[in-house]
């Protein structure tokens, strides 16, 4: 299954352009990449991934619609998977864009 095209633009016009900013397709989907981090993408799985503080992972996963990211088998703590039915909402979107965006500029640039 490939990333969704239409997700990949909505996230698209929440990030603010600027020179710390790529994207690339990474995992077959769409990745966003603040200071050569990675902060969020549109998942080929469906929904959107994205790169919290670890220390925050756990209280991040009340909702139904949030789980820890699986990869090769191996749970992914900072990583997190938000549905597809949750980001029907502009709202929580914009939210967990925000999220991610915020904690990769906190991080050191990639050199």
């Amino acid at each position: 299954m490939a990333y969704d095209v239409e997700l990949a633009d909505r996230i698209r016009e929440l990030i603010e352009p600027g020179p710390d900013l790529t994207e690339k397709k990474m995992f077959g989907g769409l990745a966003f990449l603040i200071g050569g981090h990675m902060a969020v993408a549109a998942s080929r799985q469906g929904g959107l991934l994205v790169r919290v503080d670890p220390d925050e992972s756990d209280a991040l996963l009340v909702d139904d619609f949030v789980e820890t990211m699986v990869m090769g088998g191996r749970s992914m703590r900072g990583w997190l998977l938000v549905t597809d039915e949750a980001l029907a909402s502009d709202d929580v979107l914009h939210e967990w864009v925000e999220r991610s965006v915020d904690y990769a500029r906190s991080l050191p640039v990639k050199k």
